[in-house]
């Protein structure tokens, strides 16, 4: 009994390990700038807001659970991994137990994406064009290391996470407030898209040895260490290039440039990316770096918009 009561708490962190809560606000990002951008052209439904947070936050749980789940099958974690181990590879959770919060998870993801749906969408051709995005989006998360030929393993993450965290979710969110597609949005889309590559790219870059040897051949395995350097540098100034460019054109108050405070965090960033980093055990602080300067940037440019 004893044994039964003390093995919960670890099964508990197991659980929060794998669900990896940390990487949600990556995921909602994305919704929080499409509802402001709808905010600011006019047009916002608080309910449409929060059913799309909580149908994102669904699919970035499902996407976290199906890549542990994937790459514990392919041997792609192993103890000489620099991130952290997952309850499958800590051999706490097992692949049965996890086969089965995948299926819930997927669920969940459904109900959310149907109510969302039905709440917003008022055209057929609407509800026909998000059901088949959503089915595309469920499919996204799980084959993205899982299956036979998962994209992760081939490279194509990056765009994968540009279409998914960048247009379809900012794009797509804007649309479901509004109920139309204004090509103007692609600009700050395209900024939230890249800043989200980016974190990738340093996962990348940081695992980029065992990913060798697993033969998962990411974008940054493809480059090598100087290329990814470089493209990771690129994605960061192609991103600041695409906000500014927004502001120039359409907001017109100072307040739409308060994400320029992030700027200094970003270009601190690439610094130390490109010359202060040599190893890919350097790269592990310099994930969170990454995702808190485009958190940071996500949000000033959001606030911006409200106060423009």
């Amino acid at each position: 009994m004893n044994l039964i009561t003390s093995r919960k708490p670890i099964q508990i962190q197991a659980w929060l390990e794998s669900l990896r809560p940390k990487t949600l606000p990556l995921g909602i990002a994305p919704i929080i700038m499409g509802s402001t951008l709808a905010y600011w052209s006019g047009t916002f439904t608080l309910s449409i807001a929060l059913l799309a947070l909580l149908t994102a936050a669904a699919l970035q749980i499902l996407s976290n659970l199906a890549n542990d789940y994937g790459d514990a099958i392919k041997g792609s974690d192993t103890e000489q991994r620099l991130g952290p181990l997952r309850g499958i590879q800590k051999g706490i959770i097992s692949l049965a137990e996890m086969e089965v919060a995948l299926k819930i998870t997927i669920f969940i993801c459904c109900l959310c994406g149907l109510t969302l749906i039905i709440v917003a969408c008022r055209m057929p051709k609407d509800i026909i064009g998000f059901l088949i995005l959503g089915v595309i989006a469920i499919i996204a998360a799980i084959t993205y290391t899982v299956g036979k030929k998962p994209y992760g393993y081939l490279g194509l993450g990056d765009i994968s996470v540009l279409i998914f965290f960048g247009w379809l979710s900012v794009i797509g969110t804007y649309y479901l407030h509004t109920n139309h597609f204004n090509l103007m949005i692609l600009l700050p889309a395209t900024a939230c898209g890249l800043l989200s590559v980016a974190v990738l790219n340093v996962n990348n870059m940081r695992d980029i040895e065992n990913d060798i040897k697993a033969g998962k051949n990411t974008l940054a395995v493809r480059l090598g260490t100087k290329g990814a350097r470089k493209y990771h540098a690129a994605l960061i100034l192609i991103a600041i290039f695409c906000l500014i460019l927004f502001s120039l054109l359409y907001l017109h108050h100072w307040t739409g440039w308060l994400f320029l405070l992030a700027i200094p965090m970003l270009l601190n960033h690439i610094k130390r990316v490109i010359h202060d980093t040599t190893t890919p055990l350097g790269m592990k602080p310099l994930l969170e770096n990454m995702v808190k300067a485009a958190l940071l940037t996500n949000i000033l440019f959001s606030v911006g918009l409200i106060l423009n």
